[in-house]
């Protein structure tokens, strides 16, 4: 049976594909800033009382299953999530590279609701690192 999630008069059970990228769809989610933004992330969406079920980072993109509660737009918990995140990463990463303000990631995102198999949706989310080294492997192989 599916387990629902409760508010003061709500049942729910409210999840969401959503997938966004950094501003030029630039590289930059590679080392440092990858495992110092996922924790700041999940943060971000416990302080609107939304959780993250499943999420991967890959180099040029961010997929994640979102479980958001209705009393909250789905739009307005994500902009929170990459406004915060975008000046986390201007405060702690500008001086290194070439962000500027707190233009890190691009404007908009892609998201799409899970019904009720959202098994289906949480593995393609979870092989996402796997595609994106098979490109990278395939680049090698390009070059020579």
């Amino acid at each position: 049976m599916q387990e629902y999630q409760s508010l003061n008069h709500t049942k729910w059970d409210c999840k969401y594909h959503v997938v966004w990228i950094p501003k030029y769809r630039k590289k930059t989610l590679y080392g440092t800033i990858k495992k110092q933004l996922v924790p700041v992330i999940r943060e971000l969406a416990r302080q609107k009382e939304c959780e993250i079920v499943e999420g991967r980072m890959v180099a040029d993109h961010v997929h994640m299953v979102i479980s958001i509660p209705p009393k909250y737009a789905v739009a307005q918990v994500i902009g929170f999530i990459k406004g915060k995140s975008a000046i986390w990463v201007a405060r702690m990463c500008c001086r290194k590279r070439n962000f500027t303000g707190q233009n890190f990631w691009a404007r908009g995102c892609c998201i799409s609701t899970i019904g009720l198999d959202d098994e289906t949706v949480r593995e393609y989310v979870r092989r996402q690192e796997e595609g994106d080294k098979k490109l990278d492997q395939l680049k090698i192989f390009d070059e020579e």
